[in-house]
């Protein structure tokens, strides 16, 4: 059990997760990072309304969250923890793998989606880490993921893009 001090001072809210992660609404899936602990562990959540661009289209008359949108925002949790502290302004983490994907119950509008990352081993330009998602303590989907941590000028892509 995470210490409610710890999970004060490692905590992150949305104008800081912006400043660590390039991602920007609509694809931002994360509101806060509850406990963070770099190349260990972090926690996190999203809130989810009908007012989500997904659930329009996904389903009509039943509205889900794509299984593809719950991984990335565990993508998106657990590309926080591989890269050091000094490296966000100058690395980012690329999803490149996602293995033993289990989705176990559906995550439907007014649901908050705990998630949680845990490092599972780094390289020097590569992590992996394995991830599960909650709602109301039911897991609805876990994976193991596995990122490149490069720079964007690596990928033929400008810098300035990131962190904006």
């Amino acid at each position: 059990m995470i210490a409610q001090a710890d999970r004060v001072e490692n905590s992150m809210d949305i104008v800081r997760i912006m400043k660590v992660l390039p991602h920007r609404y609509p694809m931002l899936l994360i509101d806060r990072i509850t406990y963070f602990e770099p190349m260990k562990r972090a926690s996190g959540y999203k809130n989810l309304s009908m007012n989500e661009h997904f659930f329009q289209g996904h389903f009509p008359g039943y509205p889900l969250m794509p299984g593809v949108l719950v991984i990335e925002a565990l993508a998106q949790l657990g590309g926080t923890i591989i890269l050091g502290p000094d490296d966000f302004r100058r690395r980012t983490a690329f999803l490149t793998g996602i293995d033993k994907a289990k989705f176990r119950r559906p995550v439907v509008p007014g649901d908050r989606i705990d998630l949680e990352t845990v490092l599972l081993r780094t390289r020097s330009s590569a992590g992996w880490v394995s991830g599960e998602a909650r709602v109301d303590g039911k897991l609805c989907c876990a994976a193991e993921l596995m990122f490149a941590v490069s720079t964007v000028e690596d990928f033929g892509m400008d810098a300035t893009i990131l962190h904006q």
